[in-house]
C-alpha cells in the first residue's frame, strides 16, 4: 500500500460529488484506508507516528520517547516505511525518520487530540462503548 505524497489517505479530495454530497469511495480506496488504519491500530506504531508528527527522530530517540525496546521500534519503523507512512534519510551514521504526508499527520493528530480531550473531560470514548458488543 502506498499512501502517496499529496494523495493522502484514500484520496479524500476525490470524494466530493457535483451536488455537494459525498460519493462512496472505491473498493480500492477503502482497502488502502483500512490497511493504513490497521497499521495504526498498534499502540506502539501509533505512538511512533504521533512522535514523528511532532518532529523527526532517529530510532534511539523514538525508543526512549515511547519507552520501547530498540529492536521492536526498529521493526515498527520498517513496517511503517514499507507502507509509505514514514520515510527516512541518512545523516552521517544515523537514520532519521519522519512523516512527510500531511494527511497522515492530520488524521493522527485529530484522532489522538479528540480522544485526549474526551479523556480529560471524563466523556466516554466511543471505543469503550463497543467493548463486549
Amino acid at each position: 500500500m502506498a499512501v502517496g505524497r499529496g494523495g493522502g489517505i484514500g484520496g479524500v479530495g476525490e470524494l466530493g460529488a457535483a451536488d455537494g454530497s459525498f460519493a462512496d469511495p472505491s473498493a480500492d480506496v477503502l482497502a488502502r484506508a483500512a490497511e493504513t488504519f490497521g497499521l495504526l491500530a498498534s499502540p506502539a506504531r501509533l505512538h511512533i507516528v504521533w512522535a514523528l508528527a511532532q518532529g523527526e527522530s532517529d530510532v534511539t530517540g523514538l525508543a526512549e520517547r515511547i519507552g520501547g525496546a530498540l529492536p521492536a521500534v526498529s521493526q515498527h519503523l520498517t513496517k511503517l516505511k514499507l507502507a509509505g507512512l514514514v520515510r527516512s534519510r541518512r545523516e552521517g551514521r544515523r537514520q532519521v525518520y519522519f512523516v512527510d504526508d500531511p494527511d497522515v499527520v492530520d488524521v493522527v493528530r485529530l484522532a489522538v487530540g479528540r480522544l485526549t480531550g474526551r479523556a480529560a473531560t471524563g466523556a466516554e470514548v466511543p471505543a469503550a462503548r463497543l467493548r463486549g458488543v
